[in-house]
């Protein structure tokens, strides 16, 4: 079935990241190593057909591979490294509204206690839920089944979710008012709002937490301080500038929020490696050779 899933992934995908028709279904699809790529995750949960991917978030990394799943459930700059490649797949958005209707449905919470607003996990994939994923990926083939059973798959493919070892994060997920829709909150808002000034008791009071609470519990589940959050998103944002060229570091800086230009060269180098110029201009050569191939 995995085999199965990768040509299917292989069959409808556009590059690197393709969106499709189906409602909430992304495909992803790299034949050969690239650099390390500056990514925004959002909520999601990506089914691996084949090669391997590792995520760095701070001070964590995860590695998924083929047959595993990837849960992420909040906004969250991430570093990316394809380790295996062919690397195929399927990236399902999360649908906070499908997940609460469907455990309506099932009548119930998890009588389990729920776990720290964590958010992400690895957990292989069962049987029954690569063929639910296969059938929601082989809708693709056959457009005119989209409409009546896309949402069908989904939901089945969810309800296999929270069976499996997603299943409590999933849970929380869907409560309005856990600990975990209260850091996705902040998680938000700071992606919102990253060009400008932030303070700890600012992002709090949009989490209705404490400050400490807000710092423990935003550390669990990003692997990184709130504000430390903010610098990467700043950073990503003026690496993709720099690289699409015609602007300047000092242009760059202030666009992102920083005040000083001496501060934002120093950051970036440490984040990167190089000046923002020196690295600019490695990424656009190594993209330009890329395409050449």
């Amino acid at each position: 079935m995995l085999d199965q899933l990768a040509s299917a992934i292989a069959r409808h995908s556009d590059g690197l990241w393709s969106d499709s028709a189906v409602p909430r279904l992304a495909l992803v699809a790299l034949d050969e190593l690239v650099a390390p790529l500056d990514l925004l995750y959002e909520p999601m949960i990506c089914f691996i057909a084949d090669g391997a991917k590792r995520a760095i978030a701070g001070d964590r990394s995860w590695v998924t591979g083929r047959g595993e799943m990837f849960l992420n459930s909040l906004v969250l700059p991430v570093t990316a490294t394809f380790e295996r490649v062919p690397y195929r797949s399927v990236v399902l958005r999360l649908d906070g509204r499908a997940l609460a209707d469907l455990l309506l449905e099932l009548d119930g919470t998890d009588p389990r206690t729920l776990p720290s607003p964590g958010g992400q996990m690895a957990a292989p994939m069962t049987p029954e839920l690569l063929d639910a994923v296969n059938r929601w990926v082989g809708l693709l083939d056959t457009p005119d089944d989209i409409r009546p059973l896309a949402a069908r798959i989904e939901s089945e493919i969810l309800y296999r979710l929270l069976g499996s070892p997603f299943g409590p994060f999933l849970r929380q997920f869907a409560l309005a008012d856990s600990g975990a829709a209260r850091v996705r909150a902040a998680a938000a808002w700071i992606s919102e709002h990253y060009t400008e000034p932030l303070s700890i008791d600012m992002i709090a009071a949009v989490a209705h937490m404490s400050t400490a609470t807000l710092h423990r519990h935003f550390k669990t589940a990003t692997g990184m301080s709130p504000l430390r959050f903010q610098k990467h998103l700043r950073l990503q944002e003026a690496r993709r500038q720099l690289v699409a060229g015609n602007t300047t570091a000092a242009l760059v800086a202030e666009a992102v929020g920083y005040a000083s230009a001496t501060q934002f060269n120093r950051e970036y180098r440490r984040a990167y490696g190089l000046p923002p110029a020196q690295d600019a201009s490695r990424l656009r050569g190594r993209l330009a050779k890329a395409r050449g191939a």
